[in-house]
This record gives structure tokens, C-alpha cells and sequence, in this order.
């Protein structure tokens, strides 16, 4: 199993840790943030529709329940976990996904885990996600980070990823590219 976490790019500020790890024989993203809030706070973050659009890629209009199920692009969502204040999982177009919150202090521990179906794209999706849940303490400080400012860094974190985690950095290059021009 792999246990790799990226170190902060000289001049950068801190970067939430992704590691490419293997959960029941397929390659794994897991990220794992401490944050100034409790967990009833964060789990309002990680399970409200209005929240989640506020910082995640995609907020769906769920209770969460788990079963719950809905088309989100084009590809199934299914709740499958739902513990208030500990856990929220569902699977996406067949990867498993989840939130779990922990105590940590006077504040919370949130780990995000993403299986993936390929270790070749582990870069591009590490370096989206943590270019998402960079969104979620200034959401949760009251404070909105747009995508654009987001993504800044996108090409650096990922070719960071790239090497840290051994895959080709060319489709996540073109991504970026892409993302440059405004297509994605």
C-alpha cells in the first residue's frame, strides 16, 4: 500500500495531504484535514445541498438518506452511510466515496476517500479534489474562494501529484490546458 503525502510547494501555502492508498484491491484517494470547527459545524458543510454548492464540485438536492439516489452528469449517486457528525459515503458512476468526521481537539478531523477505478488518472482526480476541499475552511470562515481562484494552482498540485504518485502527467496536462482555455 501506498502512504505518499506531497509536502508544500516552496512559496505556497499549506495544501490539504492527499494519499494514494489501496482499499479492497483498487487505488484509493484519501485526504485528510484538520479544521477549526466542530463537527457538527463541518457536517453541516459536508451534508447540506445549500453548503456543499457553496465549495464542492457538485451539491445534490438530498436529506441525505441512505438509498437515496439521483443523476447527477449523467452518472448514479447512492447514499450509501449516512452517521450525522461521523460519516456520509455514497458511490458516484461506481466509486465509493466519503466524509468522516472526528473529534480533534476544539476542533474536527474530516477525511475525504475516494476509491478509483485506475491508477492513471490518480494525479488529475487528487488534484481536483484537493483543489476543492481547499474551498471548504474559508466556506467555512464565511468566506468564498471561486473556482477560478481555486483552480489557480491547478497545473503545480498536479504535477506534484504526478510525481509523487509515479502515473503520467500528460492527461492531466491537457486537462489543464483545457482548463486554461476555458473549456472545462
Amino acid at each position: 500500500m501506498t502512504d505518499e503525502t506531497p509536502e508544500t510547494a516552496a512559496g505556497a501555502e499549506p495544501v490539504i495531504h492527499g494519499t494514494l492508498e489501496t482499499i479492497e484491491g483498487r487505488p484509493a484517494l484519501r485526504f485528510s484535514h484538520s479544521l477549526a470547527h466542530s463537527v457538527q459545524r463541518v457536517w453541516q458543510a459536508v451534508s447540506v445541498p445549500a453548503e456543499l454548492g457553496s465549495w464542492f464540485p457538485a451539491a445534490v438536492d438530498w436529506t441525505p438518506a441512505v438509498g437515496e439516489t439521483f443523476d447527477v452528469g449523467g452518472s448514479t449517486l447512492e447514499v450509501t452511510a449516512v452517521e450525522p457528525g461521523q460519516r456520509l459515503a455514497w458511490i458516484y458512476a461506481g466509486q465509493p466515496q466519503s466524509f468522516d468526521l472526528a473529534v480533534e481537539g476544539d476542533g474536527c478531523r474530516l477525511t475525504f476517500t475516494h476509491v478509483i477505478d485506475d491508477h492513471a488518472p490518480a494525479a488529475q482526480t487528487a488534484t481536483g479534489w484537493e483543489t476543492y476541499l481547499s474551498r471548504l475552511e474559508p466556506h467555512l470562515d464565511g468566506e468564498d474562494i471561486t473556482e477560478e481562484v481555486a483552480h489557480e494552482r491547478w497545473a503545480e498540485t498536479h504535477e506534484r501529484y504526478a510525481e509523487l504518485f509515479g502515473v503520467d502527467p500528460a492527461p492531466g496536462r491537457l486537462f489543464a490546458a483545457a482548463l486554461r482555455a476555458g473549456k472545462h
